[in-house]
């Protein structure tokens, strides 16, 4: 049952947003709402008869429209272009701060002017803006970008690469992806490409018949034929030796692959996923990766920030790690030893952060982890924390800034447009950063 909330409200208008299957309000042009359906009711709650709510208000506990508080405001972003805007953001809701994929609709009237704004308000449970042990969590800008990215790209069976330094969770975005695409009843088949010699690489992906080879004594099938249906995910591509990169485009251009001594094709059904910490375009020109490989993985490239990129979300990161680590056991983080994770460098990413609270769960003695414990754990390992430290430099990140901001340009053509929208930032951000880097440089 529609929920009209502004007296003035048109009942008629008020009664369209039934015909949404998912949460959705009425507002005006100063941000009021008017009106919610039942969606909206059993997701967010029950917003009270004429009370003047504004949607920042209901959402996000502001004083003010989101664009004045930092956030990207869709309802701004519509009345500029006239045209639907869509925006990722955490809202409040009943089970706490949550991800959601935020679409405002413009409504004109018989005179052509923007009249009303219907939003439709799609949760996203693919991440987590609160403590959880199963899904990527955060809320810092960063982190935002990141899921929104993966929103937009999982109902799609376009490529994806994962692109970002070591320990930053990429396995978790493939697995986020997988989830929330069409495939996500379907199995998600991970295969480790560091260290494989190519021989084992095509047995492993392509399976191998008897005889094929010594030791061969019955017939294998292939890591492609267990994930039919599904997705593939394959981690750390950049180490793939060159001979089975000419193998691996041939699969993704044909779609069929034969198993090892065998001559029948075979076809493949999957969604590719790949991801690596390594510069691929500075292999491609050293000869190291084939660019025509690299073209066809890399339709849809994310990166994954590192966390000293969004040191906002350790808070919520260290505990939602500790909280899965300890089980039963239940363990307090103190906000001395917070801040004194958050002044770290971490070179190793959540990884590192996972075996830092590790340690401290076993150092612990008690259920309290402070400071002086993290000082121990951090101790134990004196020659990586020391070059963490030494490589802490704002010119080691802007470095690492202007080689992605140039890496993005040129995998955009020089679309400017485009670049600035993968990297979730303004054009006028993108030309803002590319100058300050290139003036340091």
């Amino acid at each position: 049952m529609t929920n009209i909330i502004a007296s003035d409200t048109d009942p008629t208008s008020a009664m369209m947003l039934e015909g949404f299957d998912c949460p959705a309000i009425l507002m005006d042009a100063d941000y009021r709402i008017l009106a919610s359906n039942a969606a909206y009711v059993d997701s967010f709650g029950e917003i009270a008869a004429d009370t003047g709510a504004h949607c920042y208000e209901v959402s996000h506990g502001y004083d003010v429209p989101c664009d004045q508080a930092g956030e990207a405001c869709p309802l701004a972003a519509c009345r500029e272009s006239g045209h639907k805007e869509r925006v990722l953001h955490i809202h409040r809701t009943p089970e706490g701060r949550q991800h959601v994929d935020v679409e405002l609709l413009p409504i004109y009237d018989q005179a052509g002017e923007l009249h009303r704004f219907v939003e439709l308000l799609k949760p996203v449970h693919i991440a987590s803006a609160e403590l959880s042990t199963r899904h990527m969590v955060g809320s810092s800008a960063a982190f935002n970008t990141l899921v929104e990215l993966i929103n937009l790209v999982a109902p799609h069976d376009t490529s994806v690469l994962l692109l970002g330094e070591s320990g930053t969770g990429k396995e978790l975005a493939a697995a986020a992806i997988h989830q929330a695409g069409t495939r996500g009843d379907r199995p998600l088949v991970t295969v480790e490409c560091a260290g494989l010699p190519e021989t084992l690489f095509e047995s492993e992906l392509f399976g191998h018949v008897r005889g094929a080879f010594t030791g061969a004594t019955q017939n294998k099938p292939g890591l492609l034929e267990t994930a039919a249906g599904g997705t593939l995910f394959l981690d750390e591509i950049g180490d793939v030796p060159l001979g089975m990169q000419v193998k691996l485009l041939r699969l993704l251009e044909t779609g069929s692959y034969r198993a090892v001594g065998s001559t029948t094709l075979q076809s493949a059904d999957f969604r590719l996923i790949c991801a690596t910490h390594k510069d691929l375009p500075a292999l491609v020109e050293r000869g190291e990766f084939r660019r025509d490989l690299y073209y066809r993985i890399n339709a849809f490239p994310i990166h994954l920030p590192a966390l000293r990129e969004r040191r906002e979300d350790l808070p919520l990161l260290a505990n939602s790690i500790l909280g899965k680590l300890a089980g039963e056991r239940r363990l307090h983080l103190t906000e001395s030893a917070v801040r004194r994770l958050q002044g770290e460098h971490f070179a190793g990413n959540i990884r590192e952060l996972r075996n830092i609270l590790e340690r401290a769960l076993i150092l612990a003695r008690g259920n309290v982890i402070d400071q002086h414990v993290i000082e121990r754990c951090l101790a134990a390992d004196p020659g990586m924390h020391a070059a963490h430290t030494a490589a802490d430099s704002w010119g080691d990140l802007k470095s690492q800034e202007l080689h992605y901001l140039q890496t993005l340009l040129a995998h955009c053509e020089g679309d400017k447009a485009e670049a600035a929208r993968i990297a979730g930032i303004s054009v006028r951000s993108l030309y803002r950063k590319l100058g300050q880097v290139l003036q340091e440089h």
